[in-house]
């Protein structure tokens, strides 16, 4: 445990004070940095072990943490001025910055209460039409709701192409009559808005559905693997009336919208496995200076220097990559191919990392919580919640081929 001024902050020091130089970020994202790891420290590190083991569940949906999000002025940092966001010259890479620190301590809060509510649903609310932007956009970075951004389908997630979904909207007099499944879709058990692509007379459609209407089913969250505390369900869409005003994006322009904005989710991820490799590392690197082997220090077996040495260029790289990333996206220029570089290496270190780190601490590395003295182990959830960074918001393998796409040239890899 590590002391500021603020008070006891649980976890091991960060050695990231020894090896991240900020020469070339942005007062603005230092101090943004700062306030979202004051929230992170305060707030969840204490609830960490509670966070990151909860077993899914619509009751389990941590509605105050929306709100305390909120009120420590964390959705403000990725909008302007207008709609209540604090109109930085740096909106995405402070959004990016505050998924690392969120991800250190809860990988699931991270993912399920910024990357999706801020980042998913926010970014699209931003590119709407002004009104939908003027009316929902300050409620979100209130806290006053909850988002889901709802592309992914039973058979289509990956590819999203109009022949592969099965969502349509069929126009009546004054909207849209909706009908679809939806599957993995975050926190919809909570969610007051949903944005939805569909398929309009063969053409991707972006449309904006309240919760509470008729014809709306939502599922009990999925049982996964890690990242239990991001509720993803099922929803079922039974001709569910859409009014023309909450047209996100018309008939031939909604897969535009859903793929900006999963761009900016994609950076959000890197960032979020950077924040769980950071975390995992710590560990590791904290248990390498206290346990001792055949009358060494863990850390003084050149296997685990060179190892570690490995992960402290890994962890570097992707942190400068997502922060390039979020950069270029800043300046207004797509940035497809660097977000898809940030996603594969930041959720790639994550893995890396935690897996090294659970080796570096043994038997000690493989529980969740020791019956002899009651110690928790960190790790094991950082083990579980890391693996689907590598699946979820396009799988790391169609990122390397969008990268190719750009590397080599369309003409060769189609």
């Amino acid at each position: 445990m590590t002391t500021t001024d603020a008070g006891p902050v649980l976890g091991p020091p960060r050695t990231s004070n020894r090896l991240v130089n900020d020469l070339l970020l942005p007062q603005e994202t230092i101090d943004v940095r700062d306030q979202a790891r004051h929230f992170a420290e305060t707030v969840l590190a204490p609830r960490a072990g509670e966070l990151n083991s909860a077993e899914e569940s619509a009751e389990a949906f941590p509605a105050d943490l929306v709100r305390a999000i909120a009120d420590a002025g964390l959705y403000a940092v990725g909008y302007r001025a207008d709609v209540g966001g604090l109109g930085l010259q740096y909106p995405m890479l402070a959004a990016a910055t505050v998924l690392e620190e969120l991800g250190y301590y809860s990988p699931g809060v991270a993912s399920a209460l910024y990357d999706g509510q801020a980042l998913l649903v926010g970014r699209t609310l931003d590119a709407a039409p002004a009104p939908i932007r003027q009316e929902y956009l300050p409620l979100l970075i209130r806290g006053d709701i909850v988002g889901s951004f709802a592309t992914s389908e039973p058979e289509a997630s990956t590819d999203l192409s109009a022949e592969a979904m099965r969502t349509t909207a069929v126009k009546v007099p004054g909207g849209y009559r909706l009908t679809g499944h939806k599957r993995w879709i975050t926190n919809s058990c909570a969610a007051d808005i949903m944005t939805v692509l569909c398929v309009v007379d063969g053409q991707h459609t972006m449309l904006l559905v309240d919760m509470h209407d008729e014809g709306i089913t939502v599922g009990a969250p999925d049982k996964k693997l890690g990242n239990r505390l991001q509720l993803t369900s099922d929803v079922h869409l039974t001709d569910v009336f859409v009014p023309d005003h909450h047209v996100i994006a018309p008939p031939g322009r909604g897969l535009a919208a859903a793929l900006n904005s999963l761009s900016a989710g994609r950076i959000g991820i890197g960032a979020l496995g950077v924040g769980m490799a950071q975390a995992a590392f710590d560990h590791a690197a904290d248990y390498m200076g206290r346990r001792s082997a055949f009358g060494s220090k863990i850390g003084q077996f050149q296997h685990w220097q060179f190892r570690f040495a490995e992960h402290a260029i890994a962890l570097e790289s992707a942190r400068s990559l997502y922060q390039k990333a979020a950069r270029i996206s800043d300046s207004g220029v797509t940035s497809a191919a660097e977000a898809a570089m940030a996603k594969v290496t930041g959720s790639r270190v994550a893995v890396e990392v935690a897996r090294d780190a659970i080796q570096v601490h043994g038997g000690y590395g493989y529980i969740r919580s020791l019956s002899a003295d009651g110690r928790t182990n960190p790790l094991e959830s950082i083990w579980r919640d890391s693996k689907i960074g590598e699946i979820y918001e396009g799988a790391n393998e169609v990122q390397l081929w969008s990268i190719a796409r750009v590397a080599l040239g369309r003409d060769l890899t189609g």
